[in-house]
């Protein structure tokens, strides 16, 4: 934002151009914070130094013509910096990176998702939601930025300048708008475990064995101990369920319950959790005596912590708002 601003401070020519390249540790740092959000067990490591290279190599090709020669040619460099190759290079360098961290961003929240999906049945996937709504911003702010700078070094450089004041409000109401998220959701950012595999995986690495008839009877022994279970129970009633509490509850190991609900009955965890909520609050809406129980107060009773998640379970297992089915029945 510094470098947005301008040049306002009394400082180096070094100190001002070594700012500018710092520009590439943004990209990693957000990557990185996306993996911190999606899986609780993350931890930096000395492996994660390797996100500094584009850094390294920005300062180190900008070293022999800038950082070791005289002031008079550091003030000839910026005069013409828009014509030097080393900038130009820095410049294609920076959009890559962009391209590459947005991308791999991406991908990780997919992963997360399709992992939370079949493992878990609370509130985190409203982070996911809201992480991926932050990451398309960002990609918004990021090709603008392209744009930025290829009119930078065009015939028309003015327009370059304007879309540089509308990148700083940009970024400001991005950051603005992830302050009130955070300070609105205090809870949101829940994570998973990064060891969980996906259901394709394991049954992937099962393949080579085929399902015997005593395998197909077990998995329904244990189709009508997980059902008994949710019926007598009632575990879904915990908003932040997961198949773990699931597995402990019942006694299944947590890779076969996985499969038995993610791929038997070809429904992800949080589906099929939600089924049993939605249930329990059908039964709700239409007991007259919880006339006077309030729609936010029935999401809440029957497992659900968000408005927007039990409105949208609902829509998709009766067709209705929670509203409409009330005033229907």
């Amino acid at each position: 934002m510094s470098v947005n601003l301008g040049y306002s401070s009394d400082i180096s020519l070094d100190a001002r151009l070594f700012r500018s390249s710092v520009f590439f540790l943004q990209l990693p740092t957000f990557y990185l914070y996306v993996l911190s959000v999606c899986y609780s067990d993350f931890r930096l490591k000395p492996k994660h130094l390797v996100h500094i290279i584009p850094f390294l190599i920005a300062n180190l090709i900008l070293l022999p013509r800038f950082y070791t020669v005289d002031q008079a040619s550091k003030i000839s460099f910026l005069a013409k910096s828009s014509s030097m190759p080393e900038i130009q290079l820095n410049h294609i360098f920076i959009h890559i990176q962009i391209a590459l961290y947005i991308i791999a961003a991406f991908m990780i929240l997919k992963e997360a998702k399709k992992i939370y999906l079949e493992n878990y049945a609370g509130a985190s996937i409203e982070s996911l939601n809201w992480l991926f709504q932050f990451t398309l911003a960002l990609s918004g702010f990021y090709f603008i930025a392209l744009l930025k700078n290829i009119f930078k070094f065009t015939e028309y450089p003015y327009i370059s300048e304007w879309l540089k004041i509308g990148l700083f409000l940009f970024e400001l109401l991005i950051i603005s708008w992830y302050l009130y998220k955070a300070l609105n959701n205090p809870t949101l950012f829940r994570n998973i475990d990064s060891k969980l595999k996906l259901v394709k995986n394991i049954i992937y690495e099962e393949k080579n064995s085929e399902p015997s008839a005593a395998n197909e009877n077990e998995y329904s022994e244990e189709l009508l101990k997980l059902k008994k279970y949710m019926i007598d129970e009632k575990p879904f009633l915990n908003p932040s369920l997961t198949i773990q509490d699931v597995s402990d509850g019942i006694g299944i190991p947590v890779r076969d319950l996985s499969v038995l609900i993610n791929h038997k009955l070809e429904q992800h965890f949080y589906d099929f959790v939600n089924t049993y909520r939605i249930e329990k609050a059908m039964d709700l809406l239409k007991d007259v005596t919880k006339n006077k129980l309030t729609i936010l107060e029935i999401l809440y009773d029957v497992g659900f912590n968000s408005k927007s998640s039990f409105n949208t379970a609902f829509k998709k297992h009766t067709g209705n708002t929670p509203t409409a089915y009330r005033k229907n029945l």
